[in-house]
């Protein structure tokens, strides 16, 4: 007994289906269905179906043909045509006739899912949003208006004083340079 929780198959013995054995079941099947076709039973069968349907060719009227051929497409596989369900989810395509087709069905928009709706009306909000603030109508517009009228008034005045030092220093050079010269003027 293998340890753990998985076991490997490998190594191990492998057993091969008997030829006999299988013959034995194919006959074990044959024998049922000729049973169930005896009795009456299971009429879902292949090769049952195929049977009574080469019955129906061989009598040769087309009524009884056209009321087997309803009977077989009427009758359902299995138990299905002893418990009759309705499930609110199936869907049978209904056929249309090109003439009866409403072309305002066609030109009709196709509903869309709340996600769907949400998504777009969302995108749209946006869209109006940006629109506005690219205008300056929002609160946060107005507060970046007023942030960047600030810092064009502090470079302004920023620039004004580099100009005023910038003459400052040119004019404190002028004067050095003419104390320079009346000091070399005088010797």
């Amino acid at each position: 007994m293998p340890r753990g929780k998985y076991t490997n198959h490998k190594g191990r013995n492998r057993k091969f289906t008997n030829p006999e054995e299988l013959e034995e079941e194919r006959r074990k099947e044959e024998q049922k269905k000729r049973w169930r076709q005896q009795h009456g039973g299971d009429s879902s069968s292949d090769e049952s179906e195929e049977d009574k349907k080469s019955n129906d060719e061989e009598s040769g009227s087309d009524e009884e043909e056209s009321s087997s051929d309803e009977d077989n497409a009427g009758k359902a596989k299995g138990v299905s045509n002893l418990i009759e369900i309705e499930n609110p989810n199936r869907v049978q395509k209904k056929l249309k006739k090109v003439t009866k087709l409403d072309t305002a069905d066609l030109a009709e928009k196709p509903q869309l899912s709340r996600r769907e709706r949400e998504e777009i009306e969302k995108q749209k909000a946006q869209a109006h949003y940006q629109k506005l603030h690219a205008e300056g109508k929002t609160d946060q517009a107005r507060a970046d208006l007023a942030r960047l009228a600030i810092i064009r008034q502090q470079r302004e005045d920023a620039k004004k004083r580099r100009e005023v030092e910038q003459k400052e220093r040119e004019d404190a050079a002028k004067a050095k340079t003419a104390a320079t010269q009346k000091a070399l003027g005088k010797k």
